[in-house]
């Protein structure tokens, strides 16, 4: 997976939350390169703490992506 510039992502994202779909954050550890997935939805970090090795790592200098949840109409 790859990581994209932060404020970009994070407008794309919205985009998505506001036609009614659900993101979840994703990062790749600075530490130890192990993806990461925030758990709470619809909401953009700055920091992420990594599950495995516990590095925090900038998410705005280092970039992001996002799990995107589709709902269809309904």
């Amino acid at each position: 997976m790859t990581d994209h510039p932060f404020y970009e992502v994070a407008k794309t994202a919205d985009e998505m939350i506001g036609l009614g779909h659900t993101i979840h954050q994703k990062f790749t550890c600075a530490g130890c390169g192990v993806r990461q997935t925030m758990a709470e939805a619809d909401k953009f970090f700055t920091h992420g703490t990594c599950e495995e090795c516990g590095h925090v790592t900038d998410i705005v200098a280092q970039g992001c992506n996002y799990l995107l949840i589709k709902h269809m109409g309904g």
